[in-house]
């Protein structure tokens, strides 16, 4: 069994919970696109997957893996006064300040998978500005080899793009690395590097969702040194 040299994480959902940092930024969010219209809110929300009312996003919205590009093309009819590149600033703007909140203890877990000797990146649809912020205000700045977003050149997931970026970035085959995520889309892109491929339960997606496209299905990252001491013995 190939041994795992590399470890690739996908950033919401995985590194941090999404219901928990994402429900309250959407609202915040849709609040300010519909400049304080309750009512507008509530449908702007209806065209991302997002109850307004409740305050959390539908597990089949298609934002949840999607990068802002796809959220453009949902949201922007509902405000025509607003073009697509000043609605993708105003979303990176805002995801850039949300408060993440960590699936488990980010900086003890990191620092042992370094101290192990591992290549670390991360491989994220949302966009790398904002995607770096939520690394360093999480302590982990200098942790990984590799952070990429949808939008700094190698495209965004299901394809492969990011992934294989980060197997030439590190000098390791694909099939030396595991791409950790809580979406289909993570699962795909891996496979379709020829990665090993882990999904965790922080997201949205169940378990009888991610299965068929995963290796291995784990509650959270936390689950990832016993899920490597297991491979190890065989």
């Amino acid at each position: 069994m190939a041994k795992i040299q590399g470890l690739l994480f996908d950033k919401d959902g995985t590194l941090f919970d999404f219901e928990a940092t994402w429900n309250a930024w959407a609202a915040a969010t849709l609040t300010d696109f519909a400049q304080g219209d309750i009512e507008r809110a509530s449908e702007l929300g209806a065209r991302i997957g997002f109850d307004f009312a409740a305050g959390r996003f539908d597990p089949g919205s298609p934002v949840i893996a999607g990068t802002p590009d796809d959220i453009v093309l949902l949201l922007g009819p509902g405000v025509p006064e607003l073009s697509g590149e000043e609605i993708v600033a105003r979303l990176n703007a805002n995801a850039a300040k949300a408060t993440q909140v960590e699936a488990v203890p980010l900086v003890p877990l990191f620092t042992g998978f370094r101290d192990a000797g591992l290549k670390l990146g991360i491989a994220t649809n949302d966009a790398e500005v904002p995607a770096r912020a939520h690394i360093e205000a999480a302590g982990l700045s200098g942790m990984f080899d590799f952070i990429a977003g949808y939008d700094s050149g190698h495209g965004g997931k299901p394809d492969p793009g990011m992934c294989l970026a980060f197997a030439e970035a590190v000098g390791l085959a694909p099939g030396a690395i595991a791409m950790i995520g809580d979406s289909t889309h993570d699962l795909e892109a891996g496979r379709a590097a020829g990665m090993h491929c882990v999904a965790v339960l922080t997201g949205m997606a169940d378990a009888d969702t991610l299965a068929p496209h995963a290796d291995i299905v784990l509650r959270n990252i936390g689950e990832i040194d016993d899920w490597l001491a297991v491979r190890s013995e065989h």
